[in-house]
């Protein structure tokens, strides 16, 4: 049974890292699909939506495809997300035009959005409460590689030669995506071979409550792994048995519920792997106990159809509202604000309505909520902050140091390597210091470092180790900030909330990177139009060559200086979010420093 289960978790690590790479896989290769789908390179806004058509995607379908994998069993679920997954990266490989290469990806970032809560709810299906917190780190530490690997992988991947068969083009960056199609199957394949079919139910001890002041050394993980393995409106989420349980109660698959109350004097913990823990023991009790669960026909768990109608629609129409695709004359299209106006509306239907439904996504009612927002908030300005970096960094490299995709991926592999290790001190340094601290610290150092790169030099090559030492200050400083966040949310929340909330910080922090990169670079490409619209692109007509060859090196060079400035001022912009993050972190929830914080 430990062998079969293990090779469950090699595949469920496998799916979610192959949903991973692709999620930050096209930030190295955005201009050459731009190129290749006729987007020219002063209107590189065109090209946005394939980067928020994917994060849309994620981020809507998280929460509801987690609770469908409650109803109708894991393995259908993860069979069709991969087939999804497939079939968005067909019609992205084959896109000719810039409307097909966005539905791709928009389709890919559904199915990739689904992998995880999925994969971590198989986990709560099949491991007991005890060893959970070692599967469940070994997937989210599979999903921060990807996230890591990501932009690496594209730039290697760009590598293939061009290779036209049967008209297709199967080289460059449309290899990011054949092999996608190979690889999904071997995933099918070993899932179906060893995920359990239907849906597993884990009937775990009741955990005597004595027992949750004593964290099991599964605990101790390295927090740098986790940050994503915070989601876990699966690993929270046991199907359990048809019981008695309370029909009005409302608890997704996202916030399984403990009839046990939190041990005041429980242990603190800096880690997101702390989370995962303590969300593992709730899950447990829930499967136990059978309570607090929304059971519908034949004992199957309701799902939130509305309420992730409402979440999608809402991102949706904000995303839209921000996107303006000639930002000639101004930063928003003449349809954004309404559009904003409606998506902001609709949110507040959403929440509307999640406070009221008997079946919720996100069930958060019993929650101090200033320290959660709080905390939330926080996250999704760290969102925010790295996404943009993670896009205009590969923008900058390529475009005015003059690096292809792969190299311009090992400039970003600097940000993203002192990130992972930010991660990894922000857990140990939150135990000592506090979180709230940390994060404050955190974002204030990350403020430094986008400071530092909005005065980079135009002549960029001459920077040296500027370049290297600046990146690595931002991402050391947002990579502070994962650990601390995480802890937080659970410092503010009931034990029966651990699940919800740790899920909330992921989702929180998506839709900052969804919306930051909108609105960021809407500013941003708004910025490079107004610098460059009264140039002149010089012909090779009437003029001799000479003549045509001085003009187009002037016009490069304005072009290029532009570039600079919108890039510069963008990074600048991205600064003072970090600032905005560190004053919000100080309304984060405070522990005492060296010993273990009170519960909620």
């Amino acid at each position: 049974m430990r062998a079969a289960r293990r090779v469950v978790l090699g595949t469920g690590g496998a799916v979610v890292l192959l949903a991973a790479l692709d999620a930050y896989v096209v930030v190295t290769v955005l201009i050459d699909i731009a190129e290749d789908v006729n987007i020219p390179l002063n209107h590189l806004e065109r090209a946005t939506p394939i980067v928020t058509g994917f994060l849309l995607g994620y981020v809507a379908a998280m929460p509801l495809l987690g609770q469908l994998s409650d109803r109708y069993g894991r393995r259908p679920l993860i069979h069709a997300c991969l087939a999804a997954f497939a079939l968005g990266s067909v019609l992205t490989a084959l896109a000719a035009g810039e409307v097909m290469v966005v539905a791709g990806r928009t389709v890919q970032g559904v199915a990739g959005g689904a992998l995880l809560p999925i994969t971590m709810a198989l986990i709560g299906d099949l491991w007991d409460e005890r060893e959970r917190p070692v599967a469940l780190g070994a997937v989210g530490a599979a999903q921060e590689l990807g996230s890591a690997l990501g932009p690496l992988y594209g730039g290697v991947l760009a590598l293939i030669p061009s290779t036209v068969v049967a008209g297709v083009e199967l080289g460059g960056w449309h290899a990011i995506f054949w092999i996608n199609v190979p690889l999904a199957a071997l995933a099918a394949v070993a899932v179906h071979f060893t995920v359990p079919s239907g849906t597993t139910t884990r009937t775990s001890p009741a955990v005597n409550p004595a027992d949750r002041a004593t964290p099991t050394p599964e605990a101790a993980l390295p927090p740098a792994t986790t940050s994503e393995a915070a989601l876990l409106p699966a690993a929270a989420s046991e199907v359990t048995q048809p019981s008695a349980a309370t029909p009005g109660t409302a608890l997704p698959s996202a916030s399984a519920s403990s009839t046990a109350p939190p041990t005041a004097g429980a242990p603190d913990t800096a880690s997101p792997m702390s989370s995962t823990s303590d969300v593992a023991r709730d899950a447990a009790d829930e499967a136990a106990t059978g309570a607090d669960s929304v059971e519908g026909v034949g004992g199957r768990r309701r799902v939130d159809v509305v309420g992730g109608a409402l979440l999608a629609l809402g991102l949706a129409l904000l995303v839209v509202g921000l996107y303006n695709p000639d930002p000639a004359t101004t930063v928003l299209p003449p349809w954004g604000l309404p559009v904003i106006a409606a998506g902001a509306l609709v949110a507040g239907i959403f929440v509307w309505w999640e406070i009221r439904s008997p079946v919720r996504l996100l069930d958060l009612s019993a929650t101090r909520k200033g320290p959660l927002l709080a905390t939330l908030a926080v996250s999704f300005l760290a969102g925010a902050a790295l996404l943009v970096t993670m896009v205009f960094v590969q923008f900058t490299a390529q475009t005015l140091l003059g690096e292809d995709a792969l190299g311009a991926s090992l400039v970003l592999a600097r940000f993203l390597a002192a990130l992972t290790v930010g991660a990894l001190l922000g857990g140990l340094l939150a135990r000592w210091l506090g979180d709230g601290v940390v994060a404050v610290a955190g974002m204030v150092l990350a403020a430094a470092g986008y400071w530092l790169m909005s005065r980079w030099p135009l002549e960029l090559e001459s920077a040296g180790l500027v370049v290297d030492v600046d990146l690595v200050v931002a991402g050391l400083g947002l990579g502070l900030v994962i650990a601390p966040v995480s802890s937080a949310v659970l410092r503010v929340t009931s034990a029966a909330q651990h699940g919800v909330a740790s899920a909330a910080v992921v989702v929180a922090r998506m839709m900052g990177m969804l919306i930051g990169i909108a609105a960021v670079s809407a500013w941003g490409f708004y910025r490079f139009q107004s610098l460059t619209a009264h140039l002149d692109t010089p012909l090779p007509f009437g003029v001799d060559a000479v003549t045509y060859q001085r003009q187009l090196a002037e016009y490069t060079a304005k072009v290029q200086t532009a570039l600079h400035t919108e890039y510069t001022e963008m990074f600048l912009v991205t600064a003072f979010i970090c600032l905005l993050g560190a004053a919000v972190a100080l309304l984060m929830p405070r522990a005492r420093r060296g010993g273990p914080a009170t519960p909620a």
